[in-house]
């Protein structure tokens, strides 16, 4: 039964459908149908940090509009360049006591973070790792058994999270192998997987990776990372069902970001089409301050007010948990 919904709704080659993303932004423009000049593109900022995005993705993106929210997302402006106080290229304070080895963010008591690759299957502009050292932390070849080693020794950690870049752009060997051998550790008790692939890249959810990333020793959770309802597709909702008959919970974490989603309408579909896809909405992050992304920034004040919209308007199980991700603190900080 899994290998049917899974090979039925994945039959492309994932690996192609990355070989090909858009890496230019004057092509995403021409494919778009827009000038440079209405969405003040910089080829400046896309050399600072490129730009890459699925095809399947830009499909969805509206052709002529300038204020397309997934367009928004992933194409770099001129107002990437300009310096703003306060926001910083570590936002989060991963890069100094809370990276004890290389490949490993810990935080937070109970659970590990993995960096499986520096690679992903889209660039955000908002992205809080968008200048992290990848080239020191992937927990890849040598540096492999080292970080298993140390998550080994810690026997408070329960659960491990992969992350990268994107763990789901590793390979299938890759994945099988990093998981069977967390499953040989007695304390690690649940897998979480924080991807957006399944999202700018479902195809990518095929019966391959579903044996790679599931152990019946290990309860798994997906995260994925979807900002507009506009981002799920009938691709997309094939692709949780997969996740879902290996018994995958999936959720979702957005970012709130200043014209693409700090609206009440944005906030109201999104949930709703999550919901209606197989994915339960668990955070809402206010944006992480990181170099490049202050035009994305939401006053705090105005996001706890849309937040309080959006509690009187929908069940609570549909209500993401409002946070911050603080550097020194013990947990996500709930906001309002």
């Amino acid at each position: 039964m899994n290998q049917i919904i899974a090979h039925t709704v994945h039959a492309n080659d994932w690996r192609h459908a990355l070989r090909e993303a858009v890496t230019r932004g004057d092509e995403l423009l021409e494919i778009l149908e827009l000038q440079p000049g209405q969405v003040n593109y910089s080829a400046s900022a896309a050399a600072d940090f490129r730009i890459k995005v699925p095809r399947s993705f830009v499909a969805r993106m509206r052709k002529g509009d300038p204020n397309d929210p997934l367009l928004r997302q992933v194409l770099a402006q001129q107002l990437e360049l300009q310096e703003t106080a306060g926001f910083v290229t570590d936002p989060v304070g991963e890069c100094g006591s809370a990276n004890p080895q290389a490949g490993v963010i810990h935080k937070y008591r109970g659970r590990a973070l993995l960096i499986v690759t520096g690679a992903c299957a889209v660039h955000c502009r908002y992205c809080f790792r968008r200048h992290f050292p990848y080239e020191d932390n992937s927990a890849g070849h040598s540096q492999w058994q080292q970080a298993l080693d140390y998550l080994r020794a810690d026997t408070s950690i329960s659960e491990v999270i992969l992350s990268g870049g994107d763990p789901l752009v590793a390979s299938d060997t890759q994945l099988a192998n990093l998981v069977g051998e967390l499953a040989e550790v007695a304390h690690i008790r649940r897998l979480r997987i924080h991807s957006r692939v399944p999202v700018v890249l479902p195809e990518r959810i095929t019966d391959a990776l579903l044996q790679a990333i599931t152990h019946p020793r290990l309860r798994t959770v997906m995260v994925v990372h979807s900002n507009h309802a506009n981002e799920i597709d009938a691709g997309v909702a094939e692709a949780i069902a997969a996740l879902r008959s290996y018994n995958v919970l999936s959720l979702n974490q957005a970012v709130l970001l200043a014209g693409i989603n700090d609206n009440l309408a944005s906030q109201l579909a999104l949930s709703e089409t999550l919901f209606s896809a197989g994915i339960l909405p668990y955070y809402l992050h206010l944006l992480d301050k990181v170099v490049g992304a202050a035009h994305f920034d939401v006053e705090e004040q105005r996001a706890v007010a849309l937040h309080r919209q959006m509690t009187a308007r929908l069940p609570g199980y549909l209500v993401p948990k409002l946070v911050r991700e603080i550097e020194g603190a013990t947990a996500k900080v709930a906001i309002g």
